[in-house]
Formats: structure tokens, C-alpha cells, sequence
């Protein structure tokens, strides 16, 4: 055990017997408590072929620096990690789905560091497409008008709604990120988590998860506040999972949006006892959300126990994911103990 120092307080930090030169990845992983098996999905291959035809059709692509940070992400390894029952042509929806992600989010981050002027033309598309299905003006807005129909065609048209919903959230979400990035060092570790939780862009898979069964959940279920408490917890969850592992590169790039980065901020600390504080938010958040689903599980439907199982993929393959994808790979470079 090794104690690092904060400004406030003294951190116990485990570090793994015998590996003295361990370093943030290694550090992560002996902290961290992830009670979900690991899991993968059968016809990943298939859905990475699907994704990249899927991103040369609609020019996603086309420009190199693009195509390198898709090799780098591997989103069809992320969706198999965090959907591993779903059937194959659900996988492909949820790899494109997280492609486009990527790139708009990627796309949105540039943008918004100049100016969260020069992003409202590219979220008011988003928003058009989703609420008012309005016809696209971009590349961009041409693939998501392409994954808003093959949504609507998998899920029942209150699921597909939902989806929508939820996807409008991730892009308002995006606004609040570039308006944080111009003044973050005042940006605290709650604002970081409010907007994190927006810009997670995890809840809209949800509802695809439910459209890939033969029956749907009842509206109490849907709006049941404990059902859509497990949702927030494990879209909060598996963010800030990712977040560990991504907090070198982010560091490195001048991102702020990023839980550990925000308590490194708040605390006046070293990275490896920020990483430390963020794990221990985690953990306690795992701990409420199994809680809470052993209490609503005995009242769900088998949809209602599918639809929570796939908030668990989340947990557990975000975690999978980000700790060997190549665009994390800096995650290695810092020891554990600086």
C-alpha cells in the first residue's frame, strides 16, 4: 500500500504486489471493483466490416486524421464488449451508432474550443433530424438521418422516440462542453459530472437494447424512478470508467471535461490520486446501482431484467474496452506512484 498526498487529505492507494514500476492502467485495475463477468459479442468481426463500409458511404472517412482515430477506437470492439447478447444486425446499428459518435463528438470538440458559436449549425442539424425529421444538410447529418431509419425500423416507434430523445440530449450536451471549455479552470468536479452525464451519449442505446426483443416494456416500467435511476447510474458509470483511462490523453490535449481531471483540478493533487478519488466514486456507484436493481428485478418483466442486463453491458465493456483500445494508450505512460 502506498499513501499519496493531496492538498486536503491523505490518499491509501493499493498498488499491485511485486510491481513496483506499475503504472495508471495497472493502478486502475487493482482498485477498481467490476463484478460483471466479462463478455463478448459473437459477431463482432461481421460488425466491423458493417461499420466501416457504413463510414466510406457517407463520407465519415474521407479525411485521413478520421479514419486513424476510428483504427484507434475500435467501435465495433466497443460494441461488442457492451452488448454481447444482441443479434447480429443490432450490433452493426450499435457499432455504426458509436462510429458516429466518435466522429461527431470529436468534430464537436474542435469546433467548441474555438468558439461554442461555431458548433450551433452542426448541433441545430442534429436537432432537426431528430425531433422534427427534417432532411439532412451535411455528411454528417446525411449518416444520422441514415441511423435514425434503421432505428425506426428495429424498434417500435415509442422506442425509436425514446431513442431520439435521448440522442437530443447528447447533442445539447455538447454545448454545455465547449461553453465549459473556455473557462475551465473554474469548472468544478459537479459541473464536470452534469455535463459528463449529457455528453456520455451512452442512454439512447437503451432503448435499441429493448427493440431487439419480442416484446416492450410497459410504461411503468419505462418510467419506473428506480428503472431510471439504474440508467443514469450506469451511464454515469461507464463514463467515468472511460475517463480513467482517457485522462492522459485528455490531459495532454487541454480537455476538461473528464471526472478525474476535475478532481486533479479540485483537489490540487497528482494524477494517480485523482484517478484514486474517481474510482472510489465509481465503486459506490456500482454498490447503489446493484443494490438497486436486486430490489426492482423481482417486479420487471423478463424485458424489463433484459432492458436492465443491457445497462449492465455498459458498466462492464466500457471498462473492457477502455483499458486496451490504442486511443488510451497513454494510460501506460504515467506510473502509479508519481
Amino acid at each position: 500500500m502506498t499513501t499519496l498526498s493531496t492538498t486536503h487529505e491523505e490518499i491509501t492507494l493499493a498498488v499491485p504486489d511485486g510491481m513496483p514500476d506499475s503504472d495508471l492502467r495497472d493502478l486502475i485495475d487493482t482498485n477498481l471493483h467490476m463484478p460483471f463477468p466479462f463478455r463478448r459479442n459473437p459477431h463482432e468481426t461481421e460488425a466491423a466490416a458493417v461499420v466501416d463500409t457504413w463510414l466510406r458511404v457517407w463520407g465519415l472517412t474521407d479525411e485521413p486524421d478520421v479514419a486513424v482515430m476510428i483504427a484507434r477506437t475500435r467501435p465495433a470492439e466497443l460494441a461488442s464488449y457492451t452488448s454481447p447478447t444482441v443479434d447480429s444486425g443490432v450490433l452493426q446499428i450499435v457499432a455504426q451508432q458509436i462510429a458516429y459518435q466518435f466522429v461527431f463528438d470529436d468534430l464537436a470538440e474542435d469546433l467548441g474550443r474555438s468558439s461554442p458559436s461555431k458548433l450551433l449549425p452542426m448541433l441545430c442539424e442534429s436537432v432537426a433530424i431528430l425531433r422534427d425529421g427534417r432532411p439532412p444538410s451535411s455528411r454528417l447529418g446525411a449518416a444520422l438521418t441514415d441511423l435514425h431509419r434503421q432505428v425506426r425500423e428495429q424498434c417500435s416507434p415509442a422506442q425509436a422516440a425514446r431513442w431520439a430523445w435521448q440522442s437530443c440530449e447528447y447533442v445539447h450536451g455538447l454545448l454545455y462542453e465547449a461553453v465549459a471549455q473556455t473557462q475551465p479552470l473554474v469548472l468544478r468536479t459537479g459541473d464536470c459530472t452534469s455535463i459528463r452525464s449529457l455528453t456520455a451519449g451512452v442512454e439512447p442505446f437503451y432503448p435499441l437494447y429493448e427493440g431487439a426483443r419480442a416484446s416492450e416494456l410497459s410504461d411503468a416500467e419505462v418510467h419506473h424512478p428506480v428503472v431510471r435511476r439504474l440508467s443514469r447510474l450506469s451511464a454515469d458509470v461507464a463514463v467515468w470508467t472511460a475517463d480513467l483511462f482517457s485522462a492522459v490523453k485528455e490531459q495532454h490535449a487541454g480537455e476538461v471535461i473528464n471526472l478525474a481531471l476535475a478532481h486533479q483540478r479540485e483537489r490540487r493533487c497528482s494524477l494517480p490520486a485523482a484517478v484514486l478519488l474517481t474510482i472510489e466514486e465509481i465503486n459506490s456507484t456500482i454498490e447503489q446501482f446493484e443494490r438497486l436493481r436486486a430490489g426492482i428485478e423481482p417486479v420487471l418483466s423478463p424485458t424489463g431484467i433484459g432492458y436492465v442486463e443491457g445497462m449492465i453491458g455498459w458498466i462492464r465493456g466500457c471498462y473492457d474496452w477502455a483499458r486496451t483500445v490504442p486511443r488510451y494508450a497513454d494510460v501506460t505512460s504515467v506510473p502509479a506512484v508519481p
